[in-house]
C-alpha cells in the first residue's frame, strides 16, 4: 500500500511524470460536504509549473476533473475519483539519462527496487505525483474548516543561508504569502531569495530552503499515541514529499540547547478553555495536540536535476559527463507551499475523524 496514505480518511496516488494523466482517489470523505472542482483547483493552480520565473517553465493548466463520489455537488460518502490530465510532457527530453542514473535522484534506487523505472521525467519520484496529494488535501482542508475552523498557511522561511524572519507567532494570510513569487511574506528577505534563486538557475544549478507552516484552531486530542503520535504523523505526511530531508516541530532541534525551566509551556486560562502562555511544544504534548497552533518546518533539499555538468557514471559503471535536459525547479519550496498544506490537513482530517470515531463529544463542531 505504498502509494495510500490514511486510516479513516484514506487517499491514494496514481501517475507518472509524463503518462496520460496523475490523480488520487479519496475514501472516507464525510457526506454532506459542497464539493465542486472549484474548491479543489486554488490549491492545484499554486503547485502547478510555470507559474513564475524561478519555477520550471513546463507549462500545465493542472485542470481537476472530479470523477466519482459527489452528486449535484454533494459528497456521497464514497470513493472521490479525481483526475489531471498531463498536457506538456515531453518525455523525449530524457532520452540521453535513460542510461545514466542521475546525481541524488531516484533512477538508481527505483531500478534497484523494480528491476524497471519510468526513465522519463522521474516517474512516481516526479514532484507531479503530489497533485493527487494536493486534490485530495484540498477537499481535506475544506471538511476541516467548515468543521472546526481549523486554518492551515504555510511560507517559504528559508532559501539556502538567507533566512526570513520568525513569523510563526502570528503568521500571515495566505494573501499574503502569495504576494512574491518565492512565496516568503517577509518583505526585505523574499527579493534576496528570488535574485539568488535566478542566479543559480543562470549557473545550471539548485538550491534548497525550508518551508514553515502553522495549523490554527485545532482542536485539542488529536493523535494516537503511542506510535502515530500526531508529530509522527505528520513527519510521515511531510517526509513522504519529494526533495525533504528534515522535519522538526515547535522549537525543534533549537530546544536541545535549552533548559527545561524555559522550554516548558505553563498552562493559562483562555476563552476556550486551558491554553499555554508559550508554544515550544508546538501545539503538541505527549503526542497529542493541546489546542494551540500547530507550527513545523519542512527542509527541502536542492532539486538533484541540473544542467551543470556533473561526472558521474551509466547504470554499467562506465564514467560520462552529464548535463541534465529537460525543465526543472531550480528551487521546489515556492511550489512546495500548497503540497505542505494539503499533507497537514490530510493528517488533520484523519485524526478528526479517527478521534470522532472514538468520542464522538470530544470534538465539537462550529
Amino acid at each position: 500500500m505504498s502509494s495510500t496514505f490514511g486510516t479513516l480518511y484514506r487517499v491514494t496516488t496514481f501517475g507518472e511524470s509524463h503518462c496520460y494523466g496523475v490523480g488520487g482517489v479519496v475514501d472516507g470523505c464525510p457526506p454532506g460536504l459542497a464539493l465542486t472542482e472549484a474548491d479543489i483547483q486554488p490549491q492545484l493552480t499554486r503547485r502547478r509549473p510555470g507559474q513564475s520565473a524561478i519555477s520550471t517553465p513546463r507549462k500545465e493548466e493542472d485542470q481537476v476533473m472530479i470523477l466519482s463520489g459527489t452528486e449535484q455537488g454533494i459528497t456521497l460518502g464514497t470513493p472521490i475519483g479525481l483526475l489531471v490530465k498531463n498536457k506538456d510532457q515531453r518525455p523525449g527530453d530524457y532520452k540521453e539519462m535513460s542510461q545514466i542514473p542521475r546525481p541524488s535522484h531516484a533512477d538508481y534506487t527505483y531500478q534497484m527496487k523494480y528491476g524497471v523505472r519510468a526513465s522519463s521525467g522521474g516517474g512516481r519520484s516526479s514532484a507531479r505525483e503530489t497533485i493527487g496529494r494536493v486534490a485530495a488535501g484540498a477537499i481535506a482542508e475544506k471538511f476541516l474548516k467548515e468543521t472546526f475552523g481549523v486554518e492551515i498557511v504555510a511560507w517559504v522561511s528559508a532559501v539556502g543561508e538567507l533566512q526570513a524572519a520568525d513569523l510563526s507567532a502570528a503568521p500571515p494570510s495566505r494573501e499574503q504569502v502569495d504576494q512574491t513569487i518565492i512565496r516568503c511574506p517577509d518583505p526585505e528577505m523574499a527579493p534576496k531569495m528570488e535574485e539568488a534563486i535566478t542566479a543559480a538557475r543562470e549557473e545550471g544549478d539548485s538550491m534548497g530552503g525550508v518551508v514553515t507552516c502553522v495549523c490554527r484552531n485545532v482542536p485539542a486530542g488529536l493523535g494516537e499515541p503511542v506510535f502515530e503520535k500526531l508529530e509522527a504523523y505528520l513527519a510521515q505526511a511531510m517526509m513522504s514529499l519529494p526533495a525533504t530531508k528534515g522535519f522538526e516541530i515547535g522549537s525543534g532541534f533549537s530546544g536541545a540547547a535549552m533548559r527545561g525551566s524555559r522550554h516548558n509551556d505553563p498552562f493559562v486560562r483562555k476563552e476556550h478553555g486551558l491554553g499555554t502562555a508559550t508554544n515550544f511544544s508546538g501545539g503538541i504534548q505527549g503526542g497529542i495536540s493541546n489546542g494551540e497552533p500547530i507550527v513545523f518546518r519542512v527542509a527541502f533539499k536542492p532539486p538533484a536535476t541540473i544542467s551543470k555538468v556533473q561526472h558521474t557514471t551509466t547504470f554499467d559503471g562506465k564514467p560520462v559527463d552529464l548535463a541534465a535536459a529537460g525543465r526543472h525547479d531550480p528551487c521546489v519550496v515556492n511550489r512546495a507551499i500548497p503540497i505542505v498544506e494539503t499533507m497537514a490537513a490530510i493528517v488533520l482530517a484523519d485524526l478528526t475523524l479517527r478521534q470522532r470515531a472514538r468520542r464522538p463529544d470530544s470534538l465539537p463542531s462550529r
